[in-house]
């Protein structure tokens, strides 16, 4: 995608030989509702408690790696699935993404001969927290970081999106890897790769909200022979487009009420993105992060020029309370790090002001975006009248795609099933993350 510090060979060579897509987004910027709805092919809010975080998947919500394991494959996942949350609960006996193993070469070793399989390997890089200074370390070059410009440009900064970049490398390296041994096997022309990630980066302003920062994600997949090396995609696509895709590409039949639809014609090159030209995102309750455990209720709806957010409380802090409640610390929907720390130290400042309010201050009922002069979506122009036509269709459109989903802030907005779900992360399992300490996995 262009960036300038961060190397990539394992993506780049998927993007290379197969195809990139520009205008992919997650389903919602929070792990457990992301993860369910591109394992389901279902929106977050079809899935009851499955678009809250730390939540539970109900076991009626059939997953691709189930479907795929009935119809004969063998499924398995390494690190991170489904979750965080309680399998249990949902009426399940394994993870939703399917039963573990230590590592891939293990999957393989038990899978019978000639049966084909599908593998979920769920990295915990670039997830924080970071062990401070390992970019810096690494020697990555903080005079070529793009801070983004609702984060003060600050050493502080800089040297902490470092220290994100060096765990997208470190996770790279371990796609190399699998990579290697699909390889060394004579599998990697026979085995369809998709490569991308679940929520956006954790970060102000990033995880845990509709703006690109939280949604847009980088997505690459290599299908040998069928799709046309170096192939760009510039049609819109949630990853719940993922569950129907992957049974398709399986010859594997998909529920009819996926909302999902599958990208298949994108990677032959037989549609090149009609009725593609907008995406869906959403949030609900990410972090326990308010008194009463409310959540923070957003649809947002994304074309390529404007984005256009409705948030369904604004009386709630966005970010969380301004004191912990019960999971993180104060602001807990963003992830305790040091660009979060450098903005709330210096929010007494006068030039620290506008970073704290963009990233935790207050937001309104709507907010409008105008993508082609503002790409860091900074300036809320929802109530200027040269954009009165557009914001009415893109409110027009949000609205119909929730009636067309069965979402229930369709009928009725102030509804508050996601408040009353189970949260299964507390302050005991949750204890606000201490930045600095060593994210290195045994």
């Amino acid at each position: 995608y262009g960036d300038a510090v961060m190397k990539t060979p394992a993506f780049d060579r998927i993007a290379r030989e197969g195809a990139l897509f520009n205008y992919a987004f997650c389903a919602a910027p929070s792990c457990t509702a992301s993860r369910g709805a591109i394992l389901t092919g279902l929106a977050p809010h079809q899935l009851e408690s499955g678009g809250n975080l730390w939540s539970t998947l109900p076991a009626k919500f059939e997953t691709f790696p189930d479907t795929l394991e009935r119809a004969g494959y063998f499924v398995g996942l390494m690190g991170k699935g489904w979750g965080p949350g309680d399998v249990k609960s949902g009426g399940r006996t394994r993870n939703p993404a399917g039963p573990p193993f230590k590592s891939f070469e293990a999957f393989l070793e038990k899978r019978p001969p000639g049966k084909p399989f599908c593998f979920w390997f769920g990295s915990v890089d670039p997830h924080r927290p970071y062990e401070r200074g390992t970019g810096t370390d690494a020697g990555l070059d903080a005079n070529k970081v793009r801070v983004p410009a609702f984060w003060p440009d600050k050493p502080e900064v800089r040297e902490d999106m470092l220290d994100y970049y060096f765990e997208v490398e470190r996770l790279d390296r371990n796609v190399t890897a699998l990579i290697a041994t699909l390889e060394k096997r004579g599998e990697l022309e026979n085995t369809v790769i998709i490569y991308t990630s679940d929520n956006g980066m954790p970060f102000p302003r990033a995880k845990a909200n509709l703006y690109d920062a939280g949604t847009r994600m980088p997505l690459a997949i290599r299908w040998p022979g069928k799709t046309k090396p170096g192939t760009k995609v510039d049609a819109f696509v949630n990853l719940y487009d993922l569950a129907p895709t992957i049974l398709e590409l399986s010859g594997v039949a998909a529920k009819t009420n996926m909302t999902g639809r599958s990208i298949v014609p994108l990677l032959t090159g037989s549609v090149v993105g009609s009725g593609r030209e907008s995406v869906f995102v959403e949030r609900e309750r990410h972090a326990n992060v308010r008194a009463g455990d409310l959540s923070y209720p957003s649809r947002a709806v994304r074309s390529k020029d404007y984005l256009y957010i409705r948030n369904f409380a604004p009386d709630r802090w966005p970010a969380g309370d301004p004191v912990m409640w019960k999971a993180v610390g104060e602001f807990g929907d963003c992830d305790n790090g040091a660009t979060k720390s450098f903005i709330l130290e210096h929010r007494e400042q006068e030039w620290a002001g506008r970073f704290f309010d963009l990233c935790f201050g207050m937001r309104p009922g709507e907010e409008f975006y105008d993508l082609r002069n503002d790409p860091d979506q900074l300036t809320n122009v929802v109530k200027r009248s040269e954009f009165g036509v557009t914001v009415t269709k893109h409110r027009e459109w949000l609205a119909n795609w929730m009636k067309q989903t069965a979402d229930p802030r369709a009928i009725d907005p102030a509804d508050d099933r996601w408040d009353r779900y189970e949260y299964f992360g507390d302050a005991k399992r949750m204890p606000p993350k201490t930045e600095g300490a060593s994210s290195t996995k045994p």
